[in-house]
């Protein structure tokens, strides 16, 4: 591994964390102010308490080297448990971090070009954008030079510090919407338009005031078609109206969501277009098109939208019988057609990569030449392949545990790190998620395609169960006279088209029951589904989430406790129950 200087600034960064600590451990900065200082520097605090701490990784758009899942791998090993966590935007967390090794840690991955910096805290957060951009066969625009520029444009930009509360900008490359720009403070989507002349013009719409937590909004458009050459200017605009308008008094109601909701999207969109116009006299504007987006290029990677994807996720039920590597072909491969490269989508359990996995894909990333992108499903896509490489690829990938040919179908649950670290959250998410999935595979379901399932330990999304075509967030039930662990399951939510949809609430069940309700429901829908028919439709037809709740009903039963105690135990405890939240830092509240 070839290591490069450290950047000045990211140089700059550590110094002053190791300065800031230091002042903090002497008595001399307070709570307060220290806690602000490291969330802004992507260092979170667990609910262990003490000098437990999460670091947050900042993954622009999810591009990550051969170098760096090396060094991420040391990290695993030397300062957290021997994996890492990979988030649903594209980040990556270590857990358990001690405070005092956090400055050791930040050099380690300065020295491969990776800083936490703005990864946490009411600051721009890591820019989002489509795992296949770049790669996809019907994208309008290559999002990933515009998300690179996004990056460097507002990292340590000043009106990027101190906003109201937490900033998210996302892209998309066409309206599928893969990059679930759809509910984001900004969610940019590629699109085209005809001129007078009848020639096409290629460029974006801009949606803004999006947002998930407990009180979720979708985002509404700005204007029609925003030019390439105004859009990082526009998105620099929106921030400013943010930082200008957003609520400081009240951090619940502090998103840009709520400030659509109190002056009105007419309102909100006449002030961003005045600060847009008036922008040019800033010395931060973003004029024109950026020049890293005349380097690299922003073709598309596929021939237009009349093309039909190759290898995007499809039920693999009537092929149970069939050789492993044609499932994993089959289930797991896009072709970009006018590249004619191929992108594989590792499966990683429960966003968890192993310090040796973390290894082992360095070693296949230089050995194959490719590419990786996190997804924004907690999985790893290798990108710019050759057809004769997938047989090998598959092979190393099973050595590894990775080649699952179930990545981005039903059985892989996405759910968020839960109460097993996060202070709000009220259950163990990420155990409903495993017992989920292997409910599913036990049942013959795990490779049912079209059905995206998705965990949350509490109301506050970070799972993106909203969004979900099933989605749970944990609850606190009584029963019995005692406190157990639950979940609200909610059917039907999806993106795309320019449109976001959330979940309607079927009803509560207990921890200990939701995979049985699951294997219902997705088998129902295996079972019932019309010829390209999707989830959401499905639910629609078949009466809507009050007919699924009667279907259910008979799973909301609570056992005595003498009988059955597991369902008064949350998953991987050994305790009674006990519902104990904190003051939240990073999360939505």
């Amino acid at each position: 591994m070839q290591v490069a200087p450290i950047d000045p600034e990211i140089s700059a960064d550590i110094t002053k964390f190791d300065q800031m600590l230091a002042e903090h451990l002497a008595g001399r900065v307070d709570e307060d102010g220290f806690r602000v200082f490291r969330l802004n520097n992507g260092i979170y605090g667990q609910r262990q308490g003490g000098h437990n701490q999460m670091v947050r990784v900042k993954v622009p758009y999810g591009t990550v080297t051969a170098d760096q899942l090396e060094v991420l791998g040391d990290i695993a090993d030397r300062y957290s448990r021997g994996w890492g966590h990979l988030t649903t935007r594209q980040n990556v967390q270590f857990h358990f971090v001690q405070l005092e090794k956090v400055s050791a840690l930040l050099r380690e991955l300065a020295a491969v070009g990776l800083t936490t910096r703005e990864a946490c805290g009411d600051t721009v957060r890591n820019v989002m954008a489509c795992h296949l951009a770049g790669a996809c066969p019907v994208e309008v625009l290559d999002v990933s030079p515009w998300a690179e520029a996004t990056f460097r444009h507002f990292l340590r930009h000043p009106y990027a510090q101190r906003l109201p509360r937490k900033f998210k900008i996302n892209f998309s490359g066409c309206v599928r919407d893969c990059g679930q720009a759809m509910c984001n403070d900004v969610g940019v989507v590629a699109v085209s338009r005809l001129r007078p002349s009848g020639s096409v013009e290629t460029g974006f719409r801009v949606f803004l005031g999006g947002g998930l937590g407990a009180n979720p909004h979708p985002s509404q458009a700005l204007e029609d078609f925003t030019a390439r050459e105004h859009l990082l200017a526009t998105i620099e605009a929106v921030l400013r109206t943010f930082d200008h308008y957003g609520n400081r008094d009240n951090k619940l109601r502090a998103r840009l969501k709520w400030v659509v909701d109190e002056l009105g999207i007419a309102e909100v969109r006449r002030r961003v277009l005045r600060e847009r116009r008036l922008l040019v006299a800033s010395a931060s504007w973003p004029g024109g098109i950026p020049r890293i987006v005349t380097e690299l290029g922003d073709a598309p990677a596929g021939t237009g939208e009349h093309v039909t994807p190759v290898g995007m996720p499809v039920t693999l039920r009537s092929g149970v019988d069939q050789d492993p590597y044609q499932r994993w072909r089959l289930a797991n491969v896009v072709t970009g057609v006018a590249t004619g490269t191929l992108s594989a989508i590792c499966r990683v359990r429960l966003g968890d990569v192993t310090a040796e996995q973390f290894r082992a894909l360095a070693r296949i990333v230089r050995d194959l030449g490719a590419d990786v992108r996190i997804t924004n499903r907690q999985n790893l896509a290798l990108r710019g392949l050759r057809s004769e490489q997938l047989p090998d690829l598959h092979r190393r990938l099973e050595a590894i545990a990775m080649a699952e040919p179930s990545a981005e179908l039903a059985g892989d649950v996405v759910s968020c790190p839960g109460a097993d670290t996060c202070n709000l959250a009220v259950t163990q998410s990420r155990g409903l998620a495993d017992d989920i999935g292997r409910a599913l595979d036990a049942a013959g379901l795990a490779d049912v395609g079209g059905v995206r399932i998705n965990v949350s330990g509490c109301t506050n999304s970070c799972g993106q169960h909203h969004v979900a075509d099933l989605g749970f967030h944990g609850v606190e039930r009584r029963a019995r006279g005692r406190s157990a662990p639950g979940y609200q399951l909610l059917v039907g939510g999806h993106l795309g088209d320019t449109e976001a949809h959330f979940g309607q609430r079927v009803l509560r069940l207990p921890a200990r029951t939701a995979a049985e309700a699951t294997v219902r429901l997705v088998g129902r829908f295996a079972e019932e589904r019309e010829p390209g028919e999707t989830f959401a439709v499905w639910v629609q037809r078949v009466g809507g989430a009050k007919a699924l709740a009667g279907d259910l009903r008979d799973l909301d039963v609570w056992p005595d406790p003498t009988d059955n105690p597991d369902y008064y135990v949350d998953f991987g405890e050994t305790g009674p129950y006990s519902a104990e939240v904190g003051e939240g830092e990073c999360a939505a509240s």
